[in-house]
Formats: C-alpha cells, sequence, structure tokens
C-alpha cells in the first residue's frame, strides 16, 4: 500500500484481505435493507462511505443485485464491502475498520425491513428505501440477485 495519508484501515479476520483509506471517510449510516441483512447475516449493515481505498489482497465479490456488488474475504468470508456500480466510492463495513469506534453513524436507512424487535433510541434519521436512494440519483428500482425462499413473506426488489 502506497506512501499517501491513511484515513482508516481494516480488513477481514484472518488477514488475507486488507484495505486503506486515501481519502476522508464519508457518511455513516445503519441500512436495515433486506439485501443487507443476507448479506452480513445481522440485522443491519453499519456502512460508511469511503472513496480511495486500496486493497491488499484481493476480495471476493458478489454482484447481489443489479446495481451492486458486494466485497468479502474469500478465505473467512468477513463481510467487507457494499460498492455501487459505476461509482468510485464503496460502502465498508464499520466493523472491518481497525477502529469502528471512530465512525459514528448519522441516519438509518432501509427502515421498512426493520426486525421487530431491534429498538434503537438513538434519535438518528429514519429513512425508507426510496426509488433513487437518499440521493434521488440512484435508480428508480432494484433486482436482488441474493436468494429468496420459495414462500417468502416479503417481496426483496426495490
Amino acid at each position: 500500500m502506497g506512501g499517501t495519508t491513511t484515513y482508516a484501515t481494516g480488513g477481514c479476520q484472518c488477514g488475507a484481505v486488507r484495505f486503506r483509506v486515501t481519502e476522508p471517510l464519508g457518511r455513516a449510516n445503519l441500512c436495515h435493507c433486506r439485501m443487507c441483512q443476507r448479506a452480513t447475516g445481522n440485522a443491519f449493515a453499519p456502512l460508511v462511505t469511503a472513496r480511495g481505498v486500496e486493497f491488499e489482497g484481493e476480495p471476493g465479490r458478489f454482484a447481489s443485485s443489479d446495481v451492486a456488488e458486494r466485497g468479502f474475504c474469500g478465505r473467512c468470508g468477513t463481510p467487507l464491502f457494499y460498492a455501487p456500480v459505476g461509482s468510485d466510492a464503496v460502502e465498508l463495513m464499520i466493523g472491518a475498520l481497525d477502529d469502528p469506534g471512530a465512525v459514528q453513524p448519522a441516519l438509518h436507512y432501509g427502515i421498512e425491513s426493520r426486525v421487530a424487535w431491534l429498538h434503537l433510541a438513538d434519535g438518528l434519521p429514519e429513512f425508507e428505501t426510496r426509488p433513487g436512494g437518499l440521493s434521488g440519483r440512484g435508480p428508480t428500482t432494484i433486482t436482488s440477485r441474493q436468494h429468496v425462499p420459495s414462500g417468502a413473506a416479503a417481496k426483496e426488489d426495490r
């Protein structure tokens, strides 16, 4: 990894994939959408926008929808990022940062899929998944490529 300023570092559990961020981190959020739940095996995905991400070791990638791919360690399976197609930014998993406490989430997203037992009284703004995303400039529909069991109650395409 190069000699420029480093704003954050991180990686997977086994150390096969490491990264450093050479530009200041952007906004962080807690995404409750069904795709993030499945990708992380959790109730939500804590994410932070990053540009200038340099990897040491090659992350595996899965095109989880028609608009993004998810990065992970092919050896230990640690989820590492969400990467929108055509963007120079990625959404790093906050838990993959070496110092996850240095990032403060600013909002909740995809709250229509929030699990009923989760009650976070953090006072952060909450947004439903909507056409175009938070910016309004994204796609109006997203088609999931993640497996949905037959008889699933909720429609997972947005």
